[in-house]
């Protein structure tokens, strides 16, 4: 199994679920470490770097919900509480807490590695502004575009094109990624809090508006190029 690089505590006092979530994280790629309290988890935070939490909401000595609260205070670390707490209530003020994510038990475990892959992916763009060669300063040219990411302006020829909050957010992660295939999950994290009830159409609906937008017309080029099964690849190639 190659290897993530990337670091995840999984903070469980239930040792059948702490072997469980550490042994399947590893098989995933991932490094992972354990601990079976708040007090150890600190000491673990302390004297190494962990990308991701698995936080069961219920430790012996300390209540969950406060110790997210206390690490988002402190830690730009991401959060995905555990717990066997299935009222929607209690997931409101988890996420209000700061956790980025919030799962039941029983855990379907792949549901759980999509989730901690998509959380892992959505850091990894705000750590870097989206792409190691992207800066937001920046402005990057493409098939006769000109993008601007600080003011979130578009521009062909001389021609400003206005876009919607979430039609930035797409077309950013696109440009960001040039010709890859990003699936919708990833794209769907990106702009789902721009818009109201977002859903599995939601990118469907978005790549639509940008391709009436930027492809429309004679000498305007295919940017947005689907790709059954998987997703959308941006075809242009990017410089700035």
């Amino acid at each position: 199994m190659t290897q993530t690089g990337q670091c995840i505590l999984v903070v469980e006092d239930d040792p059948v679920t702490q072997m469980r979530h550490a042994g399947y994280f590893k098989q995933a790629g991932y490094q992972v470490d354990t601990a079976d309290s708040a007090a150890q988890m600190r000491r673990q935070m302390a004297s190494a770097h962990y990308d991701l939490l698995l936080l069961d909401v219920n430790l012996p000595d300390e209540d969950g919900m406060l110790l997210t609260r206390n690490l988002r205070s402190e830690s730009n670390v991401g959060i995905i509480l555990v717990t066997g707490r299935c009222d929607s209530v209690d997931k409101i003020v988890g996420l209000e807490m700061g956790a980025d994510d919030y799962v039941t038990k029983p855990v379907e475990m792949r549901e759980l590695l999509v989730r901690v892959k998509n959380l892992l992916w959505r850091m990894s763009l705000a750590q870097c502004g989206s792409r190691e060669q992207l800066r937001d300063d920046s402005e990057c040219q493409f098939a006769g575009w000109r993008f601007s990411p600080a003011s979130r302006q578009l521009w062909r020829g001389e021609e400003q094109v206005k876009l919607t909050k979430a039609e930035f957010e797409l077309l950013y992660a696109f440009v960001a990624h040039p010709q890859q295939v990003l699936p919708r999950e990833r794209l769907l994290n990106l702009i789902s809090h721009r818009v109201d009830a977002p859903n599995d159409r939601t990118v469907d609906v978005l790549v639509r508006r940008l391709r009436a937008k930027m492809e429309k017309g004679e000498g305007f080029p295919t940017l947005f190029v689907t790709v059954h099964g998987e997703g959308y690849l941006f075809g242009a190639a990017v410089t700035s």
